[in-house]
């Protein structure tokens, strides 16, 4: 088995030698990550300047680019055979929700579920790595059930786990993604020469936080495990679009 490791936190990470070191007794183990934290970063790709690659100390490589670059790097240059499986994090703080469509985390593994590999996102849902051997005893269980009894391929899925021990984790839910409410005001200074400067507001709190959704089952002590898919395609208004164009043309 053939795992290739990515985060969004940067190659330092403490969620990142945590996943990577129990990955390594489930197969061969290959780690790519930023140089620098992109939390927030989303599938963005670095078009405008080359990138670099170093090997750390501890093997780890790194790149001075977004979580999706060192994917890519390493689909398409640097690995001489495709990884079986793609996993990424273990992030420090949730993914859920509309943060989804922010993460790194996500986009990491996205990246490689676009290349036709199997993909999960692992989080912790608070901040802190309080209780990280936890999750990553969470994962690397989860995986052993992937390569035991692999699901159709391709496949990605979130995965947001509770800062518990492993006593205290009631199980895995399939979930949906819930929705949180608009993000607060972004927190405006001034920098010392006097000129605006711009924070962005934290998340929005949980608006659509029911049974069923990623939010409801953290919650309640649940694993929660939502696959995603990419076709962003608003189906349900292509007809309606299709009617406004005949409409405008008459």
């Amino acid at each position: 088995m053939r795992i290739l490791v990515a985060n969004d936190d940067g190659y330092l990470a403490p969620g990142l030698a945590a996943l990577a070191d129990r990955m390594r007794s489930l197969g061969e183990v290959f780690v790519i990550a930023p140089e620098s934290n992109h939390s927030g970063a989303s599938n963005s790709l670095t078009l405008t300047r080359p990138l670099s690659v170093r090997e750390a100390s501890n093997g780890f490589f790194y790149v001075n680019g977004t979580p999706t670059d060192c994917v890519h790097i390493a689909m398409t240059g640097l690995l001489q055979q495709r990884p079986d499986l793609v996993v990424s994090g273990i992030n420090n703080g949730q993914n859920m929700g509309d943060d989804t469509i922010y993460s790194g985390t996500v986009a990491a593994a996205m990246e490689g579920y676009l290349f036709g590999v199997p993909a999960i996102a692992f989080s912790q849902v608070e901040k802190g790595h309080a209780h990280l051997d936890a999750a990553a005893q969470v994962a690397a269980e989860f995986v052993m059930r992937f390569i035991r009894d692999p699901l159709p391929s391709p496949i990605l899925l979130n995965v947001n786990i509770p800062n518990r021990p492993l006593s205290d984790l009631r199980g895995l839910r399939v979930t949906r993604l819930g929705k949180r409410h608009q993000s607060e005001p972004v927190i405006r200074a001034t920098d010392p020469h006097g000129s605006p400067i711009y924070w962005i507001g934290p998340a929005g709190v949980a608006k659509d936080a029911g049974p069923g959704t990623d939010f409801h089952a953290v919650e309640n002590g649940y694993v929660s495990i939502t696959p995603l898919q990419i076709d962003l395609t608003h189906c349900g208004q292509i007809e309606v679009v299709e009617q406004w164009l005949q409409r405008g043309s008459r």
